[in-house]
């Protein structure tokens, strides 16, 4: 604690320092540009080759969530996010349940992050292990973190021109290829399919690309650390969303005309489903590209990761200082501003889960069948927060912003959720009931967060 001129103890402050390009940054990190790829396949064979306009439904879908935050963001601009959101909407014990989920998410997906690392480059150096290279990329991406905020951001900057700079040169070949020798599909399949697409196949295929996404509500997450004025994060949440929606449009888009397999023997064929992207750049417009590919979808999960361990960290800080977690993890770092023990901890707990899950087999599918069920959950909870703060307190009678906007928001969570597998229902039950017991046997201030 800080103290002002009063003799007062002051809360310490996390630096603000971040612009609107910094957060977006932080956004598109944590997403990933080239996100598709590695599930090109899957949502291919589920539309029946509409896999374009699966990203342009799923990014309507996740606009919803993206609008619900900028509004939060804006009236409540704290560190908490999602957390401090639902307590000044609905209640301390809510607010705490909604963190507590999104702690789910934000602690798991770093692993997975990392992991992906791990498994990638492993695949171009079979020698090494994948879980030495989850703990370099660890080491490295928490030393930045650790400097401070601004640096971090700034190393994310390059990390992002590099993966946009290859996506760019994909768009540009792909251009090449498509006007020397034609499409290997109808120029309209990505969006209307290869004759037996439907809606319903679409909309399947959609509660699977949303995951795509999860992330951009991270940008929340650095609130106190915003340079500007309140708008400027939620400004950040909805362009980041616009720009990886657009740039998995476009991806997704030629990669469908330039696909030589149908949907119909990917479907037929689901262990080839996960490298369908690759094996067709590598037809199509050669190996290079493909292994480019592969080597900066080994490099990005790492600072996804990153990215990924600093919003966590925020996340404990912001319940920490106000007692829903341990005092503790709400302490400044008082050189570089960070909340240094909670980005330790967070730390800490993902290099434990990265290298656990890097020496099984089934390391990967049992992180990933969990680790969305948090996030939905907290923008469920989220968008309950919109109607409670604007539509019951502030009586508003804006109703598509305040009830039905977020509605919408809340059913395609919840949709999300009910085609979730048994597993990651039963682990998200579990922590749910954790969540409820502590929620509900501590002692809350009589005040909401506003």
């Amino acid at each position: 604690m800080e103290t002002g001129k009063t003799g007062e103890a002051q809360p310490q402050q996390l630096s603000r320092s971040l612009s609107t390009r910094d957060l977006i940054v932080y956004g598109l990190l944590f997403i990933g540009p080239l996100a598709p790829v590695g599930v090109f396949g899957v949502l291919d064979a589920k539309s029946v080759g509409a896999v374009a306009a699966v990203y342009v439904v799923a990014t309507i879908a996740m606009g919803f969530t993206a609008y619900s935050y900028a509004q939060m963001s804006r009236e409540i601009p704290h560190a908490g996010s999602v957390f401090a959101y639902a307590s000044a909407g609905l209640g301390r014990p809510a607010g705490f349940l909604a963190g507590w989920m999104a702690m789910l998410d934000y602690l798991l997906i770093p692993s997975v992050a990392y992991l992906f690392c791990g498994i990638a480059l492993h695949s171009l150096v079979p020698s090494v292990p994948a879980w030495v290279f989850t703990v370099i990329a660890f080491a490295l991406t928490t030393a930045l973190n650790l400097r401070g905020v601004r640096l971090a951001a700034r190393v994310g900057f390059v990390v992002i021109i590099v993966e946009v700079a290859l996506l760019a040169v994909f768009i540009v070949a792909s251009a090449v290829v498509l006007a020397v020798e034609g499409p290997a599909r109808p120029w309209t399949s990505p969006f209307l399919g290869t004759g037996g697409s439907s809606a319903t196949l679409v909309m399947s295929a959609v509660s699977v690309a949303v995951l795509s996404y999860l992330g951009f509500d991270a940008i929340a997450s650095f609130a106190e650390e915003n340079a500007g004025d309140a708008r400027q994060v939620g400004r950040a949440v909805l362009i980041c969303l616009a720009a990886a929606g657009l740039m998995f449009v476009v991806q997704t888009y030629l990669a469908g005309v330039l696909t030589p397999m149908t949907p119909e023997e990917l479907a037929a064929r689901p262990e080839e489903q996960g490298t369908a992207f690759y094996d067709t750049t590598d037809e199509a417009i050669g190996p290079w590209i493909s292994k480019a590919f592969a080597i900066v979808k080994g490099i990005g999960p790492a600072f996804s990761a990153m990215t990924a361990v600093a919003a966590a960290s925020r996340l404990l800080y912001g319940m920490a200082r106000d007692r829903g977690l341990p005092r503790a993890l709400s302490s400044i770092d008082p050189r570089s501003r960070v909340p240094r023990t909670a980005l330790l901890t967070t730390a800490a707990v993902t290099l434990v889960v990265s290298v656990w899950a890097a020496r099984r087999d089934d390391g990967l599918d049992v992180l990933v069948s969990v680790v969305d069920m948090g996030a939905l959950a907290a923008f469920t909870l989220l968008h309950a927060a919109v109607i409670g703060y604007f539509a019951v307190r502030r009586r508003s009678r804006s109703w598509l912003p305040h009830v039905v906007i977020p509605v919408l928001g809340a059913a395609v969570a919840v949709w999300i959720i009910v085609l979730a597998s048994t597993l990651a229902k039963i682990v998200a039950a579990v922590w749910l009931i954790i969540g409820l017991i502590l929620a509900f046997t501590r002692r809350w201030p009589g005040r909401n967060l506003d």
